[in-house]
């Protein structure tokens, strides 16, 4: 099997997804995941807080040669729980094989839409 590019640690320090957006398009951020190697990569997502305990039980495979743009607006927990809205956060992606990490934010809050992009800050 060929070793993946990249690191299994990634770290995101400034996450937020607002309550409201204007328009049809719904404001949302993406951590997108580049899977080079040859085993699918299971991800443990956590994010944390300013005023309260991590949630910690975001699970997601990225399969082998593969991306993945996944939508925190989406995105459940084990138990049914999404990404709070509102809240500053910031998000630890762990992986079990080596992959590479982008996060995006899609800001529609206000009509002139606003494109951000940054790639995560890998952790050895």
């Amino acid at each position: 099997m060929a070793k993946g590019l990249g690191e299994k640690t990634w770290l995101i320090p400034d996450g937020f997804l607002p309550i409201h957006s204007t328009g049809d398009f719904p404001s949302h951020e993406a951590i997108c995941v580049l899977n080079t190697g040859d085993a699918d990569a299971h991800l443990n997502i956590c994010f944390y807080f300013e005023d309260r305990d991590p949630m910690t039980d975001f699970e997601f495979v990225c399969g082998s040669n593969r991306t993945q743009h996944i939508r925190l607006d989406r995105l459940k927990d084990k138990n049914g729980n999404g990404v709070p809205t509102g809240v500053p956060y910031a998000i630890k992606v762990c992986s079990d094989v080596e992959i590479v990490v982008q996060h995006s934010r899609m800001d529609t809050t206000q009509p002139a839409m606003t494109l951000m992009t940054t790639m995560a800050h890998p952790i050895k």
